[in-house]
């Protein structure tokens, strides 16, 4: 349901080309009033701090795995968004994490011998490229405000990532992550509910458990409003089925079914 990508590219990038003055001098990109890179994909991960808009629309809940990221669920099922059409019009206002809305850019190494990041793009996005329209990335050899302030975006994005990998490791260290499971049952199949697993939640008992003085530390820092958070969004689980069942996405139903 929620297994991390196992692909040696992030989710949504086929290809990264480092964006340089010389090479793309006359490069733009283009707005995109669709996320066609969206369409078909269920689980997108989000950081710390969009937990707070997250759970307004989505579950949000952890990959399974020794290395979890937080996810926030826009469909149930492998190959299903049920807040994205097939050609990318994303439903209402729905909010998109900002992993998403980064795309065609991110920053990455160029080489595994030094930690510096640049900035990079999917060349095969159709967003990026030597376009007569679209805003352009470089003026008199240097970054252009649009540029400049991608870099910015895709920066604080990079520090987030940091603050979320730390709020993972506390939830590890204090063994309070566990696997999940939700069992949702479907008009015409109340005998046969639809089991849901391959994903990690906080395990609420063991949150009980948890000491006086670390609870108030917690509390202090803002680690248990995030922790709520995530468990507040649990109950957009069956809200999410229930909207892909609507569009005509959700599971088949038994043979048998009456």
């Amino acid at each position: 349901m929620a297994s991390a990508p196992q692909t040696s590219l992030p989710l949504f990038y086929n290809d990264l080309t480092p964006l340089n003055s010389l090479d793309h001098s006359s490069w733009r990109a283009r707005t995109a009033d669709k996320a066609i890179w969206l369409a078909g994909q269920h689980a997108v991960p989000v950081t710390v701090e969009e937990f707070p808009m997250v759970q307004r629309h989505f579950p949000v809940v952890f990959s399974s795995g020794p290395n979890p990221v937080p996810l926030a669920l826009m469909g149930l099922n492998e190959g299903v968004n049920a807040f994205v059409a097939d050609d990318g019009t994303i439903s209402g206002d729905v909010y998109l994490p900002a992993y998403a809305r980064r795309y065609p850019f991110l920053l990455a190494k160029l080489s595994k011998d030094k930690d510096e990041l640049s900035l990079c793009f999917d060349p095969s996005s159709g967003l990026v490229g030597d376009f007569k329209d679209g805003n352009v990335l470089f003026e008199d050899g240097k970054p252009s405000a649009v540029t400049k302030e991608m870099l910015q975006f895709c920066q604080r994005f990079e520090e987030a990532g940091q603050r979320t990998g730390a709020f993972v490791k506390e939830l590890q260290d204090n063994d309070l992550l566990m696997d999940g499971e939700v069992a949702i049952k479907q008009e015409g199949a109340e005998d046969k509910p639809f089991v849901y697993r391959g994903f990690q939640m906080v395990n609420e008992d063991k949150l009980r458990d948890v000491r006086g003085d670390k609870l108030r530390a917690w509390n202090r820092n803002g680690f248990l409003a995030l922790v709520y958070a995530h468990l507040f969004s649990l109950d957009l689980i069956r809200a999410v089925f229930s909207r892909q069942v609507a569009q005509g996405k959700g599971p088949k139903l038994p043979a048998n079914a009456a």
